[in-house]
């Protein structure tokens, strides 16, 4: 009873190491953060490996020739009503200049975090971890 207020609290909010959903290596550590009326975004904030392209060729919206460093690749996000994930926004693969809409599901207690993106049908997993 008393470690359930702690899991109701955690949120996206913090500093992430994003693992690749192909190759389970970590490639950047993004920093989700919330504005007043709670509304998430994340940049990258730092890049683990490096990429071969710097700037986002693929992007096709604002984002395109920007460099990836310091780029926001999550926007929109709300929490979900009566529900332990926030959705809604979109997620941007630098890599190859995809939007997905995305779900954010903090896990173990906020030591994990899933990013699942959509993209019509057709969905991607990733499971980020805590930078430390």
């Amino acid at each position: 009873a008393l470690a359930w207020p702690v899991l109701a609290q955690t949120t996206p909010v913090g500093l992430w190491r994003s693992v690749d959903d192909a190759s389970g290596e970590a490639k950047a550590e993004i920093r989700i953060a919330a504005d007043g009326a709670g509304v998430l975004s994340g940049r990258i904030e730092k890049a683990i490996t490096r990429s071969a392209e710097p700037l986002c060729t693929q992007c096709t919206d604002d984002r395109k020739g920007k460099p990836k460093l310091g780029m926001e690749i999550i926007r929109s996000v709300k929490k979900a009503a009566g529900h332990d994930y926030w959705e809604g926004g979109e997620i941007l693969d630098p890599e190859e200049g995809k939007l997905y809409r995305v779900r954010l599901t903090p896990l173990e207690g906020g030591a994990k975090l899933q990013v699942r993106g959509f993209l019509g049908p057709f969905w991607r997993n990733q499971t980020w971890v805590k930078a430390p």
